[in-house]
């Protein structure tokens, strides 16, 4: 080996040393032959360089591109658009730079060490651009899988990425100093707090990704909703740091990873798993508006499709349970009656129950809610057969369409706020009754 170097050395030394004493013949001042020979010297390695960089490079494209139109593996062609060939192809001129340091500055040897280091750290740098190239080859792989397509692997990505940077930089410490990978650890705890203080935000990122990763609390594609940030929409990105959301509006919210962990969120993956979509909304019924109805009048709503059957067993429910009492039904309050309002709650049941865009098997309640100042709410408590939001939409408008314009068929009124012509026409109504009073 000492052998191999001493031959390295002298032919070096003839190298720079022939085209030292060429320019000298040439007529060049000995004060500047020097300098001039390191120009020459470096000019013709930038040229090698090039040659070699360029010839090596295509030579690997060729071959990648070969392998990735031949084989039916994905991960050649991400090879090839992660630059996998270019990063693999810088190993040729730097080889070639590494060994004619000495003999292109054997004129100044005090610069040869400085910068056989920085090619090291050159060199560390250059096979973790490899490395990572592959890595992230395999993870695009990865993301076609369809068991992978809602992990976060740019959150993965991040940590790879961390680690063999923090790898990197202990290499570099040690071939600055020349002291061992533990220095560099004892270095770093003395530094601990400032370097904390530095990279809080990537520390708890890291530790909220992992947390997010393991409890699988998100997703990509996820529809999560954090009123805090403005954050109601999709999960596009999940990486070490940030959470990207788009927005419906098309808007896109930035929302720090460790607050997926610190803060509360709400996710719907549970409704969009599940294929139903809650809806939870009222009819606002005017108390005054509620009565008992007489045997006469059930022979009209007895016409309403879906309560048909239901007044006509619930008659005789009715009839025999006032026959037991003894109840004197010349006053309705005696006994037990159907009202208006009751006969509506049914008939929204079995209009439901027979929608087609209204979930079975699901939560399917009709149910009064406490009466207020502002009406008596009857609340529609059901899940719609899909979670797309438009159709979402197009269903609960067309059951709540039928239902409003089925209130007067009741004998009931929705309550509203009175607006101006209700007021000039409770007015009119009022000087009418003025002037027949006269």
């Amino acid at each position: 080996m000492d052998n191999l170097e001493n031959s390295l050395e002298k032919s070096s030394n003839f190298i720079s040393r022939f085209t030292y004493h060429k320019l000298i013949d040439a007529g060049v001042n000995e004060s500047i032959a020097s300098y001039v020979n390191v120009f020459i010297l470096l000019a013709v390695l930038i040229l090698l360089v090039y040659i070699v960089q360029y010839l090596v490079r295509n030579m690997l494209r060729i071959v990648f591109t070969k392998l990735a139109t031949s084989s039916n593996l994905r991960f050649f062609d991400y090879l090839l658009k992660n630059k996998f060939p270019h990063f693999l192809a810088l190993i040729a001129p730097f080889s070639l730079i590494k060994n004619a340091i000495p003999i292109v500055f054997d004129d100044f040897p005090t610069l040869i060490k400085p910068l056989d280091m920085l090619m090291d750290i050159y060199m560390v740098f250059m096979i973790i651009s490899i490395i990572m190239s592959i890595v992230r080859s395999g993870t695009d792989v990865l993301r076609e899988r369809p068991a992978f397509h809602a992990k976060p692997m740019e959150s993965y990505l991040s940590v790879v990425r961390m680690v063999f940077f923090l790898f990197g930089a202990v290499s570099i410490f040690s071939t600055v100093t020349g002291e061992s990978p533990a220095a560099f650890f004892t270095a770093m705890g003395a530094a601990s707090a400032v370097l904390l203080l530095m990279f809080k935000d990537s520390i708890m990122g890291f530790v909220a990704s992992i947390q997010v990763t393991t409890n699988d609390m998100v997703r990509i594609g996820d529809w999560i909703t954090m009123p805090k940030y403005g954050a109601d929409g999709d999960v596009m990105e999940i990486n070490l740091t940030t959470v990207k959301v788009q927005n419906f509006d098309k808007t896109i919210t930035t929302i720090p990873t460790y607050t997926l962990i610190s803060d509360s969120f709400q996710n719907w993956r549970g409704m969009q798993d599940s294929g139903g979509r809650r809806i939870k909304r009222s009819i606002i019924i005017k108390q005054s508006s509620i009565r008992f109805i007489n045997d006469d009048e059930l022979t009209r709503f007895q016409k309403i499709q879906g309560i048909k059957d239901y007044i006509e067993n619930r008659s005789q429910e009715i009839k025999k349970h006032n026959e037991q009492i003894g109840a004197d039904r010349s006053v309705a309050l005696n006994g037990r009656n159907f009202t208006n309002f009751g006969l509506y709650r049914k008939y929204i049941d079995w209009y439901l129950n027979n929608h087609p865009g209204i979930r079975k098997d699901m939560t399917l309640m009709v149910r009064q809610l406490a009466p207020s100042e502002n009406g008596l709410p009857l609340e529609l408590y059901v899940f719609t057969n899909t979670t797309k939001w438009t159709e979402y939409e197009y269903i609960m408008a067309d059951v709540f369409d039928h239902l409003i314009a089925a209130v007067p068929y009741f004998d009931l009124n929705i309550f509203e706020l009175e607006s101006g012509s209700d007021v000039f026409g409770i007015k009119f109504a009022n000087e009418l009754k003025v002037k027949s009073n006269r």
